[in-house]
């Protein structure tokens, strides 16, 4: 039982709230604090008053550090190697010495594999091969392509994918590659494309958001895909544009799904988000169906 002297005691009390019984104290003016009162520090707890005056004194990029860390997230980020960044690289490096099997192997790869928008429809070719909204991603033109493309996924997968985690690092690049190929088929039906850019550009868009989401400088960033995505309405280039811009979009809303969605409890609203972003995808495939004046023309 508590004596007289110990109920007197004010210091066995919360100063905030006198009828809360407490031994815990503020780590910066060591005053009694009950649990409501309690804010973690890097040491012990703080009380309120000390809590603001320290957010007071903070620097723009501490308060933005601290937005960060204090929200709750929907999975740690992985520790390990960029392992889906690897496996990408590796099989499309696979993929194109195969299309250098002479003896026509080679081209048969990939004309099997390479994008070519009429082959979704088969009131147009007979054929009906959906595969190649992604597989277009594995082929390439050349070692320039192929070596510049791999260059810039393992420059961005082994920051970016240890921050999302394996999964959603696989599904932004996925839903980025068929994000380019849906573009290609509405802005070029008739034009067969080959190449990982769409999903490198839906990579690019996502480093954009995810890093100015957590307050890192993203000016050059933003150089960078610019002078990119320009580089694509460039006559002579020979790229398309189009996978470039339908990559970059999809990235962009994958990323701001993901920032919006970090919480555990939230996790079944993203995947349904992520659902909903592939079945929009593939709901644009019957754009042409329905006006094919427009894209047909």
């Amino acid at each position: 039982m508590s004596t007289d002297d110990f109920q007197r005691n004010r210091d066995n009390f919360c100063y905030r709230h006198p009828d809360r019984q407490s031994f815990v104290l503020c780590q910066r003016c060591m005053r009694t604090i009950c649990p409501e009162c309690q804010t973690p520090a890097a040491v012990g707890v703080i009380c309120p008053e000390c809590l603001r005056d320290q957010q007071k004194s903070q620097s723009p990029a501490q308060r933005k550090a601290e937005r960060r860390w204090s929200r709750p997230r929907a999975v740690s980020a992985s520790s390990g190697q960029p392992i889906v960044t690897y496996t990408i690289i590796a099989l499309t490096a696979f993929v194109y010495l195969l299309t250098l099997i002479p003896g026509g192997f080679g081209d048969s790869v990939q004309q099997t594999l390479l994008y070519w928008a009429p082959l979704m429809y088969p009131d147009v070719t007979g054929r009906f091969e959906p595969w190649r909204l992604l597989t277009g991603a594995l082929v390439h033109a050349g070692i320039w392509h192929v070596g510049l493309n791999m260059l810039a996924l393992w420059m961005i997968g082994r920051s970016l994918e240890p921050l999302l985690g394996r999964w959603r690092f696989l599904t932004l690049y996925v839903l980025s590659a068929i994000g380019g190929s849906v573009a290609v088929t509405l802005l070029s039906f008739t034009t067969p494309v080959v190449g990982a850019s769409g999903a490198i550009f839906g990579l690019f868009g996502a480093l954009l958001v995810i890093g100015r989401h957590i307050g890192a400088n993203i000016a050059g960033i933003a150089l960078v895909l610019g002078i990119n995505l320009v580089i694509g309405f460039i006559p002579g280039f020979n790229v398309s544009w189009q996978a470039h811009v339908g990559g970059l979009l999809v990235g962009l809303l994958v990323a701001f799904i993901f920032t919006r969605t970090r919480a555990v409890r939230q996790r079944g609203l993203q995947i349904g988000l992520l659902v909903a972003v592939g079945a929009g995808l593939v709901a644009l495939l019957f754009v042409p169906v329905v006006f094919p004046g427009v894209v047909l023309a």
